[in-house]
Formats: structure tokens, sequence, C-alpha cells
């Protein structure tokens, strides 16, 4: 599993692909760097039901 900020979505899928990996992901809102702790445990409430569901369901049937 990984976690990125959304504009980073495509890449991801990308590259994912181009390495034959098939994770989990989230995406939580951008930028990243310049928020400040509040802000950070806010994304990081928002995000925490996206990340537990990634975490604890089964993984979709590969063809």
């Amino acid at each position: 599993m990984f976690v990125a900020s959304e504009p980073f979505a495509e890449a991801a899928a990308a590259q994912s692909r181009a390495l034959g990996l098939d994770v989990a992901s989230v995406f939580v809102a951008h930028p990243i760097q310049d928020r400040t702790d509040d802000e950070m445990r806010s994304l990081a409430d928002e995000a925490i039901e996206a990340l537990t569901r990634s975490l604890t369901s089964a993984p979709a049937a590969t063809q």
C-alpha cells in the first residue's frame, strides 16, 4: 500500500503498471509539505477510513 497526494495519482498508476505492482493506494489532498501539525492531523483523520479499508479488505481478483 502507498499513500500519496492527489496530483500524483496518474504518475503512481503509470509507475505501478510499469513495475507490475498491483497494490492498494490512497490519495490525500495536496500540498503536504507546508501544512501545520493541526492540518496534518485533520488530513490523517480524513484519510483513516480509506486507509483502514484498503489495509483490511481482500485484494481484488486478478485476471
